[in-house]
């Protein structure tokens, strides 16, 4: 005897926006440096998908990484001109990477706030044809489809952005050595121990203070140099710390400290360091970057 035939209509397919929303949120955000404006692009390009006629749509995740690319470099290039009021060093906002974070779940390459500093300063097609390349690994024939532009085009295009992070950044150290340059330098700058600053600082390094005008004590230029920086740093060693708890996470990346003051997130502190030791150091004080940090865990 044959089985009834059922009359149930399939199961509606996996909606290809919801398995690429991680990479288009992984790729707006390297674009910009803002969790938050990335987020924006992403909603605009469901809304693009959530408007358009699939059926004609060959292929949906060229589509969408399309539609999320050219969002970002229009977001990008306004986001230039708005920053051009921005009180102070304006520094990319951290994000959490520890492994249950969404933006951690494909991959952390290009994350690292010191590679996104340098990123700010390509052109955002640069950015763009860099981000796809060297991070999502798309071929340049792709990216080429992408931007609108010749393969020659964007094989030029990532050649200079390579150049440009070669020429400005020295080859980092291991996670497990930046966190023990990022422990020593919190326990000498708690104690306002000169001597021990120096030591872990490169002869270059800078310190960079992203507050937009919102902090008290944050400085509003860089500061450069061995003994210029760990004066700046061993002074606030009475008035800064007083009162605040630590708690070390993993932001972009890479080992970094949050400050938290009446449970309050107050600074989150991270460093890029090099075998000639400590390069760069990054204090994110701006409220608005901090709020995904608000209490310590």
């Amino acid at each position: 005897m044959t089985a009834p035939q059922s009359h149930k209509p399939p199961p509606p397919a996996a909606d290809p926006f919801v398995a690429l929303r991680p990479r288009l949120l992984g790729l707006a955000y390297r674009m910009l440096g803002s969790r938050a404006e990335a987020e924006d692009v992403v909603q605009d390009t469901w809304v693009r998908w959530q408007t358009t006629d699939r059926a004609a749509v060959q292929d949906p995740t060229g589509f969408l990484v399309t539609a999320a690319t050219r969002l970002a470099i229009n977001v990008a290039q306004s986001a230039r001109v708005r920053r051009e009021v921005y009180v102070g060093p304006w520094l990319p906002e951290p994000i959490d990477t520890s492994p249950s974070a969404e933006l951690g779940a494909e991959t952390q390459e290009g994350l690292a706030l010191a590679v996104l500093v340098l990123l700010e300063k390509l052109s955002p097609t640069e950015r763009a044809a860099y981000v796809l390349r060297e991070v999502f690994d798309y071929p340049h024939e792709a990216i080429a489809g992408i931007l609108q532009l010749t393969e020659a085009n964007v094989r030029q295009l990532v050649s200079r952005a390579r150049k440009h992070l070669a020429g400005e950044r020295r080859a980092p150290v291991d996670v497990e050595q930046q966190r023990r340059l990022l422990e020593n330098f919190i326990t000498a700058a708690q104690t306002g121990d000169l001597s021990a600053l120096e030591r872990l600082f490169a002869a270059d390094v800078a310190s960079y203070t992203d507050s937009n005008g919102q902090a008290r004590m944050a400085a509003r230029v860089p500061v450069h140099g061995r003994e210029r920086v760990a004066k700046l740093v061993s002074g606030g060693a009475n008035g800064f710390w007083s009162g605040l708890t630590l708690t070390w996470l993993e932001t972009n990346g890479q080992p970094s400290v949050l400050l938290c003051r009446d449970g309050a997130a107050f600074a989150l502190a991270s460093i890029d360091a090099s075998a000639e030791g400590i390069e760069r150091i990054y204090w994110v004080m701006n409220p608005e970057k901090l709020v995904a940090f608000g209490t310590p865990r």
